[in-house]
Parts: structure tokens; sequence; C-alpha cells
């Protein structure tokens, strides 16, 4: 795999496909799993002084042009050298970067360990915003909302070189658009994908052109890829994913065609191993690359032994590490 400048073409692994219409049901294990109440969160644009979670994360309310958005903290002892905004997928919530079945699978613990801070956002129509949005809204209306919550952080919190975006899935949607519609200026440093290409599998296809529920094994793959715990802890991370979201699932292959020119920061994609939602022999992973005309570097990579849910595998550690050395790559020079 190519790590240096220009388009880097990942080897062809197995046939596969992206997004669910909404999020299936865990296996058995989470059935009878009774989600813990997350902490009320006082006020608008404020921080919860008492709903402090392991390793320091805590719960956040971001003011998004009067939106409120939830998500997750955790900050580095010292200044920080960037900010990481993770971006989750459809059908689940902010919880998904801050893995707690094992030590370490943790998005937000490790990278405020590696000196950044890192910011897990609810996506509008997720978390606090659900209540104002039951039926959610379209990636074009959630892009404005997540650049005015990144705004709002940033004049309350020091963000180091930049901002660089870590998404997954239906959150790669959004976080291409933030990119496509960045302005000079603003900070955006990379972005680094998971669980989302360019056209589904023809499975998965037909589930989205048909409005199926897809089978669970296309949102997690073989369960020995997760710790024993897993759907037990993630039972709160789990949410409906909302109407209007679903309702443009099938326009994304048109939807990337436009928005993949006009990205000019770094991009990184990582397809997992046993990834059942999108196309990705080699001509497909090409064309995504060739896609992307203004772009100064485009990286196609595979993670082995992972499903679609990298970040709550045994994978996680290992993809999360590559993610921040991605980031690394993107960062000025001292900074």
């Amino acid at each position: 795999m190519p790590t240096g400048g220009g388009t880097a073409r990942a080897a062809a692994p197995p046939p596969a496909g992206t997004e669910p219409p909404s999020c299936d049901a865990p296996p058995p294990e989470a059935r009878h799993a009774v989600p813990r109440p997350a902490p009320t969160v006082p006020g608008l644009a404020g921080v919860a002084p008492h709903a402090r979670q392991p390793g320091g994360v805590r719960q956040v309310v971001l003011d998004a042009d009067g939106l409120a958005l939830s998500g997750l903290l955790c900050e580095p002892v010292g200044p920080p050298r960037a900010l990481v905004v993770a971006v989750h997928g459809g059908g689940m919530r902010a919880g998904y970067f801050h893995g707690q079945a094992r030590p370490g699978l943790s998005l937000l613990e490790l990278g405020a360990r590696l000196g950044c801070t890192v910011l897990a956002l609810d996506r509008p129509g997720y978390g606090r915003s659900a209540a104002a949005l039951p039926n959610g809204l379209p990636v074009a209306e959630q892009t404005p909302l997540l650049r005015a919550a990144l705004a709002d952080f940033a004049r309350r919190h020091p963000v180091g070189a930049g901002h660089f975006v870590l998404a997954h899935s239906f959150g790669g949607k959004l976080a291409l658009s933030l990119a496509a519609h960045a302005h000079d200026g603003d900070g955006l440093l990379g972005v680094d994908i998971s669980g989302c290409g360019r056209q589904y599998a023809p499975g998965a296809e037909d589930e989205v052109l048909h409005h199926r529920p897809a089978a669970r094994r296309r949102h997690w793959g073989p369960l020995r890829l997760y710790p024993p715990g897993t759907f037990r802890h993630s039972a709160g991370t789990v949410a409906p994913m909302p109407e209007r979201e679903a309702a443009e699932l099938a326009a994304w292959p048109g939807m990337f065609d436009r928005l993949a020119p006009r990205v000019r920061v770094p991009v990184r994609f990582t397809f997992a191993e046993h990834e059942l939602w999108w196309r990705r022999r080699e001509p497909d992973l090409a064309a995504l690359a060739d896609a992307f005309t203004t772009a100064p570097r485009v990286l196609l990579e595979h993670q082995q032994d992972a499903g679609h849910n990298i970040s709550l595998g045994w994978a996680a550690r290992a993809y999360h590490l590559r993610a921040l050395a991605f980031l690394e790559e993107c960062l000025p020079p001292g900074a």
C-alpha cells in the first residue's frame, strides 16, 4: 500500500458492501441489556460537570446555530496538537468511538493520550437533538450545523493546528460534505473514513433500493471480531436511524461523485476485511480514488480481522492508531 503523496490504491480484497437503512438489532446477548440513562446535561453549549465517564471522557453540548448537539469529549493533559472530530454512522451515537468492552478500544482515550483533543458528536437527529429533529436531516442540512458546532467549540477550547475529521459509515458522507464545502481558513487538516465507499455492493444495493432491513451480518460481520460484552456495553450507543436520513441512502453514489472533486484535503478510506456494504474490488477502488481530482492525497486501506463496525471490534485500536498516524502526516511541520 503506497503511503506517499498522490493517489494510493489498495490491493483488491474480496467483494463486499455500505450503510444500514436503520441499525439492525444487536445479537441475542444485547437484547436484554438495559441502556443506562445518560446524565442530564444542563444548559446549551455547556459541559456537564459531573457527567464523567471512564478515562476522563465527559459529555458536552454544543450550540449549532441554536440547535443543541450532544457529544463526548476527551482532552489531553497539555495544549492539544489538533482536534479530532469523530462522526458516527447511521443508527449509532457518539459512544461508538468510546468502546468499553475492553481497555484500549476507545478512540477518545487513545487520541487524548497522544496529545489530541477528541470530540465525538451526535449528528443532527441523534442524542440531544433527536427531540427537535425527530425525522432527522439529509446530509446537506447536517453540514452547516456540524460546521456551526465546531465553530462554537473552537471559540471556547484550544484546537491546536486545526481539526481532523474521523468518520464512520453514514458519518463519512457528512465528513465528505463538510470537506467539500470547506473554505480556506477553516482549519480542516484531513478526513479519515471507514465503512463508507462510493457504490453499494449488489446485495446491499438491493436492500437500500427496496427499503428492506439489512441482515445483521452486514452490519457486524462474524461475532468473533468483537470482544465479549460488546453488545451489552454498546446498548446505549444504538439509536434509530431518522427517516429523512434513511430516505437519501439510495442517492449516495451520485452525491459522492458531486462531492469528491471538491475535496481539497488529504483523504483516507479504510475497508474492513468483512465489509459487506460496499463494492471494493480493484476497479471500484480505482474509480473511488480517481473521483478526488483536487485532493492532494488519497489513501485506500484494508483492515484485517474487522467487520463494518471497526471501532467496536478487536481491530479498533489498530485502526485508530493508523488513523491517528494519518493525522500526523496531515499536520503542518512543527505542530
